[in-house]
């Protein structure tokens, strides 16, 4: 199965920044919807970003202003930039790309850790 590498979270004080990226290890074909989903300890999983071959994004009211979201077609590559970092911002991120035939693969997930 594919692999999704994500990178860049790591621990900031709030009000700093963060950018976020993921690939895949082999190209995929026809990639229609790449996101980011963020998950605490013992809570669902919810949804932050998302962004559609076309460029169109939706976002998430609590990090509206805040992230944003872009892609790389060319590298499969999907970003998340996130500035003015919050302590309730803190999680693990999970990337997700979905192509065509129900194709839907996910990120091992990173921590982003945000201190007061």
């Amino acid at each position: 199965q594919v692999q999704l590498v994500e990178s860049g979270g790591g621990s900031v004080q709030a009000g700093g920044s963060l950018r976020l990226s993921c690939t895949p290890s082999v190209s995929i074909r026809s990639i229609n919807v790449m996101g980011w989903y963020r998950q605490d300890p013992g809570k669902q999983r919810e949804l932050v970003a998302i962004i559609s071959s076309g460029g169109s994004t939706n976002y998430a009211d609590s990090v509206k202003g805040r992230f944003t979201i872009s892609r790389d077609n060319a590298k499969n590559t999907v970003f998340l930039q996130m500035n003015s970092l919050k302590p309730e911002d803190t999680a693990v991120y999970y990337c997700n790309i979905r192509a065509g035939l129900g194709f839907s693969s996910w990120g091992q997930g990173t921590q982003v850790t945000v201190s007061s």
